[in-house]
């Protein structure tokens, strides 16, 4: 990695648009919640939970990923899981997050909703106090569930307009495809809730296509089988339809084979609003700097691309225009601080 690339992959301003909060449960804090909640795991170690952590696909992570949810119990561990998260990435530069959560995994195993958003709010309002950290909230449906479960939960985010910016769709993509919750979504963009949803990860184009045209998203998570449809490849382009892609979630997860095969580089020289983002990064062992350096490091995305990432991390958020546009200029002027540096460093 270049002195350049590196520098300002440590030090640009960046959004991350693709996480999901109980997606950053670290072992050892798996294990610490689990204790203090008296909470029985098939895992003694932290060397045990880790080694759960090789994954063959998508259904393989779910599994093991909903097993670590049942330590989530009270407001408190939202909290701290959140704020964990933002200790962590507020050092990678991260200034904005539009967070995934996932309340049909907690309501039915009796957490409140109100517990799981009471918690995670809590964090996200320190973050801006201590940090200057801003967020937006995207609640998930549960795509294995029901169109009846996921009116449920829309119900519950409608009682919270306040702190719910967005509804998104995610868990198993192959055999629910995005018209089961066409209904749903058509009701919560009624409310004024925006609009995303998981597509293309490891379903097929259409669905990307059947989220734009059914589900009316204003941005498509992952998106990577978009890539094989030249005409709907245009179509992203053309309206700037952004792409939260994660790299390293995709590798970990079996989606693709190397990290040199991440379709991140593809959708750039394609000229799609592509972001990039970490996912599930206890899990994939990957926070959002990590990506950065895979795309660098693994496709030859030089500087000028690292800054493209990160400037299209604001474009394709739900950041008011005059808010992007101040982030953009901040990382115009880090960028310029870190050129002039080097400059004079001979680099």
């Amino acid at each position: 990695m270049t002195d350049l690339a590196a520098a300002l992959i440590d030090t640009l301003p960046k959004a991350e648009l693709h996480l999901h909060i109980e997606g950053t449960l670290e072992p050892e804090m798996m294990l610490a919640l689990a204790a203090r909640n008296g909470v029985e795991l098939p895992y003694a170690t932290v060397e045990e939970v880790r080694a759960a952590y090789e994954f063959d696909c998508l259904q393989d992570f779910l599994d093991v990923y909903y097993q670590g949810m049942s330590v989530l119990l009270t407001e408190r561990d939202f909290h701290d899981l959140t704020w964990a998260y933002i200790e962590r990435v507020q050092a990678d530069g991260l200034s904005h997050t539009e967070m995934f959560f996932d309340p049909q995994a907690h309501t039915d195993r009796g957490v409140a909703f109100e517990t799981v958003l009471g918690g995670i709010v809590s964090a996200l309002e320190a973050a801006h106090r201590e940090f200057g950290i801003t967020s937006r909230l995207i609640m998930c449906f549960l795509r294995h569930l029901s169109e009846e479960q996921a009116f449920e939960a829309l119900d519950c985010a409608c009682r919270h307009k306040d702190h719910i910016h967005a509804v998104g769709l995610d868990s198993s993509e192959q055999g629910h495809p995005p018209a089961k919750f066409a209904r749903v979504f058509e009701a919560a963009r009624r409310e004024g809730f925006r609009a995303v949803a998981h597509a293309g990860e490891e379903g097929p184009a259409s669905n990307v296509r059947d989220s734009l045209d059914i589900l009316g998203v204003a941005r498509v998570d992952h998106g990577n089988r978009a890539l094989d449809d030249p005409a709907l490849t245009r179509r992203l382009a053309d309206e700037g339809t952004p792409l939260t892609m994660c790299p390293i979630s995709n590798w970990r997860l079996k989606g693709i084979p190397t990290l040199a095969d991440s379709p991140v580089g593809a959708a750039l020289d394609a000229g799609l609003l592509v972001t990039v983002n970490s996912d599930d990064p206890s899990y994939f062992g990957g926070y959002l700097n990590d990506n950065y350096r895979a795309v660098h490091e693994h496709l030859g995305v030089d500087a000028a691309g690292i800054v493209r990432l990160a400037k299209n991390s604001f474009a394709a958020s739900f950041l008011p225009d005059r808010e992007k546009q101040a982030r953009l200029d901040a990382i115009d002027g880090q960028v310029e601080s870190v050129r002039h540096r080097h400059a004079s460093q001979g680099d």
